[in-house]
């Protein structure tokens, strides 16, 4: 897998081409959907641009929390902007924006929420494919005939058959994506979702951690993405429950947050 594409005295990096691929394909498909939803597609648009704000300075935020000893050796990791990006703390930064932009246009945060997810697992699919060109986020040794071997990665150990992680993670968040967009269309109550989202994500994610071999932090025997996906398995759970007793349909405000 190459990175880098050298047109002349350009330099294409693919894994910026797939990241932008990726936000601008949530756009789209949230547009599309917020138009059919009878969504306001300027609260849109703000809330995009908020949650890509938002979703860079907390991925930010979680990189250096579990890269505090490197950083503590050399600080220079700190103006390092082309790498170093958190999934985890991306979307809950990108979250974290979106409810404070909802709460300043006095519009349903949930509502939006629901409507955006689908899309933003379909951005992820996006960037694991730009993961698995670059090299980051590779998977451990193994003999299996399912492997990859890198030769030019500036991460990943070259010349190693490796557990193609990347492609599953992308498989699964563009198969998370559709369901979710199918599901969506049943009009559930509001939440539910979200509820789904957190759940499924969070557990395809701890699977997914058990065979990935680059650093990412640890808390006793789980990596720092396997504990948040504990927390947020509980908070989709509980969400679920929350919208059977109390949710309204789509369409109906809600004002719990």
């Amino acid at each position: 897998m190459i990175n880098d594409l050298h047109i002349g005295p350009l330099t294409v990096h693919m894994y910026g081409v797939m990241v932008a691929i990726g936000y601008m394909s949530a756009l789209l498909i949230s547009e599309r959907r917020a138009r059919k939803q009878g969504l306001n597609p300027d609260i849109l648009f703000g809330i995009f641009w908020c949650a890509v704000l938002g979703g860079a300075a907390g991925s930010k935020a979680l990189y250096y929390t579990v890269s505090l000893q490197d950083i503590l050796k050399d600080p220079s990791i700190l103006w390092n902007f082309q790498n170093g990006w958190v999934v985890y703390g991306g979307i809950i930064g990108g979250v974290a924006a979106g409810w404070g932009y909802c709460r300043y246009k006095k519009v349903d945060f949930l509502t939006y929420l629901d409507l955006v997810l689908p899309a933003v697992a379909f951005a992820q699919g996006c960037g694991r494919i730009g993961c698995f060109l670059a090299g980051c986020c590779y998977g451990r040794e193994t003999d299996s005939v399912l492997s990859i071997q890198y030769w030019q990665s500036n991460y990943a150990p070259n010349g190693v058959k490796l557990v193609p992680t990347q492609i599953y993670s992308s498989i699964g968040d563009f198969a998370l994506a559709f369901l979710l967009m199918a599901y969506a269309k049943k009009e559930p109550k509001k939440g539910k979702v979200t509820a789904v989202y957190c759940m499924l994500y969070s557990i395809g994610r701890f699977v997914i951690e058990i065979f990935r071999n680059d650093y990412r932090g640890a808390f006793g025997f789980l990596s720092t993405s396997q504990l948040i996906s504990i927390i947020i398995l509980a908070l989709g759970i509980a969400m679920s429950l929350w919208a059977n007793k109390h949710s309204g349909r789509k369409g109906e405000e809600w004002t719990g947050i």
